[in-house]
C-alpha cells in the first residue's frame, strides 16, 4: 500500500508519515545531493584556509620569476595547468576568475591566452551545471511551487537568448547564473553554447589588457618590496579586476547582451498579430 502523504508537492514526508519506499526515496534525494554538497563543502575549506590568494596578482609578482622560466620551458605543460586550474576555479565557484583571464594573456599572449581561458571557463561552469542539475533542480523547482516552475519554464523557451544575456552582462555572478541554468532544465548543447559565446568578448578584451599588464606589474612588484622592506604586515598588490571595469567597457557589454534578447523580444511582438488571424 503507498504511503499517504497530503504536504505540499515537492517536499518530503515526515520521519511518521513516510513507509519504507518513502524513506528509500528520500534517501536515493540525498545521494543524488551528496555530489554537491561535497563541492560546496570543498569551496568552503579552500576560501577557509585561503587558498583562494593563491590565484592573485601578489602570488604572481611573488613567483614571476619561476613561471616565467616554466612557461619558456615547458609551454604546452603550463597552457595545459592553467587551464585545469581555471576549470577548477570556475566548477569550485572560486573567486579569481577574471585574475586568471587576465593572467592568462599576461602569460601566453592574447590569441593563445583567449583560447585556453574560454575553454577553461566554459569546461569549468559546464561540470558545475551537470552536477548541479544532477543533484538539485527537478527538486528545487519543485519545492519552491508553481510560480518558480512557470519561471523555469519561460526561461526554458529562450533559454539560449537569456543565458546569453547573462553571461555577457558582468552585473550577473558567474557561479549564480550557472545555478539557474541547472535549476530551469536548460539542455546541455545550448548551454555550453550560450557560455562559450557570451564569454568570448569578456575573455578576448580582458586577455588583450592582460597582454599589456607588464610595466604595471613591475611597478606593484617594486611597491610590494618596498612595503616588506618597511616591516609592512598586509603587503600586497593592489591591482585588481575591477580596476579595468570601466563605465565604457561595461556599456558595450550591456549594449551586447541587449542585442541577445531582440529574438525573444521580436517572438513576443509576433504573437498578439497571430492572435489576431482568424482560426
Amino acid at each position: 500500500m503507498e504511503p499517504f502523504n497530503d504536504a505540499a508537492p515537492g517536499l518530503p514526508m515526515s520521519i511518521d508519515e513516510r513507509g519504507p519506499e518513502g524513506g528509500g526515496t528520500l534517501l536515493r534525494r540525498w545521494r543524488r545531493r551528496l555530489p554537491f554538497i561535497l563541492v560546496l563543502a570543498a569551496s568552503a575549506l579552500i576560501l577557509a584556509f585561503g587558498g583562494h590568494r593563491y590565484v592573485s596578482f601578489t602570488a604572481l609578482v611573488d613567483h614571476h620569476a619561476w613561471i616565467d622560466d616554466s612557461v619558456a620551458r615547458h609551454p604546452l605543460m603550463s597552457v595545459t595547468v592553467f587551464a585545469a586550474v581555471y576549470a577548477a576555479i570556475v566548477a569550485l565557484s572560486l573567486p579569481g576568475a577574471a585574475a586568471m583571464t587576465l593572467t592568462g594573456g599576461f602569460l601566453f599572449g592574447w590569441p593563445l591566452g583567449t583560447t585556453a581561458s574560454a575553454f577553461a571557463a566554459t569546461t569549468g561552469a559546464t561540470l558545475i551545471f551537470l552536477l548541479a542539475r544532477t543533484s538539485l533542480g527537478d527538486d528545487l523547482v519543485r519545492a519552491a511551487g508553481p510560480g518558480a516552475a512557470r519561471l523555469a519554464e519561460r526561461f526554458r523557451q529562450h533559454a539560449f537568448s537569456y543565458l546569453l544575456f547573462l553571461r555577457l552582462v558582468p552585473a550577473f555572478p558567474f557561479w549564480m547564473v550557472n545555478l539557474v541554468a541547472a535549476i530551469a532544465g536548460m539542455r546541455l548543447s545550448a548551454y555550453v553554447a550560450a557560455t562559450l559565446l557570451g564569454i568570448l568578448p569578456g575573455t578576448l578584451v580582458f586577455t588583450v589588457i592582460g597582454s599589456g599588464l607588464g610595466e604595471p606589474l613591475a611597478d606593484q612588484a617594486v611597491a610590494l618590496k618596498d612595503c616588506r622592506a618597511r616591516g609592512g604586515t598586509d603587503c600586497q598588490v593592489t591591482l585588481s579586476a575591477a580596476d579595468f571595469l570601466t563605465p565604457e567597457l561595461i556599456g558595450g557589454f550591456v549594449a551586447l547582451g541587449a542585442l541577445s534578447l531582440l529574438p525573444v523580444l521580436a517572438r513576443h511582438a509576433r504573437r498578439p498579430d497571430a492572435a489576431k488571424r482568424p482560426g
